[in-house]
């Protein structure tokens, strides 16, 4: 009997270790492929830092500095246009100083400001309700006072007695019988001595 179980025993013994063995055999693959995943996911993640780390650098570049040589460059025609603009002669100059400024009252209770350019030498601020223009001498063959504005079309015209703002494109006078006090006195001069016709000196004759 004793014999019996001995044998038994003994044939038992190796299936128990094949029993034992098996489930570590299967453990050993679980834990090979967890970290090969591991290993994989990190990889990926050092790539994506680089990745991101690589745009970021790209996204700080400074844009060239052609932009600012443009502007520079635009500012210098623009000074360039303006100065040739405002260039005047000699002879604009000298009517320039002729210009009467103020405010210089006009017929139906306008009021015409001249007022000169510190900026533009020879140039003059005319303005008034509703419209406003800068305006240089012009050379004429009377000896009239004339400043133009080119771009808004406007003109300036000054006598001895008197002053007038004629809207050119649109043929109108947007101010008349505008007197400044120099103007005023000669108008008034005027009045007490008025001169001679042609008709009165045909008539003495």
């Amino acid at each position: 009997m004793k014999t019996l179980l001995a044998s038994a025993l003994i044939a038992l013994v190796p299936s128990l270790v094949l029993a034992q063995a098996a489930p570590a055999a299967k453990s050993a693959p679980k834990s090979s492929t967890k970290a090969a995943t591991e290993s994989k996911t990190k990889s990926v993640a050092k790539k994506a830092s680089a990745k991101s780390s690589t745009k970021t650098t790209v996204a700080k570049v400074e844009p060239p500095s052609s932009r600012v040589q443009l502007r520079s460059a635009t500012s210098q025609v623009a000074s360039g246009l303006i100065a040739a603009r405002t260039a005047v002669s000699p002879e604009e100059l000298a009517i320039a100083e002729r210009v009467y400024v103020g405010q210089i009252g006009c017929e139906l209770g306008v009021t015409v400001s001249v007022i000169a350019d510190p900026v533009a030498p020879g140039h003059f601020h005319v303005g008034g309700k509703g419209f406003k223009y800068h305006m240089a001498p012009v050379v004429t063959s009377t000896g009239t006072v004339r400043l133009e504005d080119p771009v808004g079309g406007a003109v300036w015209l000054q006598i001895a007695n008197k002053s007038m703002l004629m809207d050119q494109k649109r043929g109108q006078r947007l101010a008349d019988e505008c007197m400044s006090p120099e103007q005023t006195v000669v108008a008034e001069a005027i009045k007490k001595t008025p001169p001679p016709s042609l008709l009165d000196a045909k008539t003495t004759k």
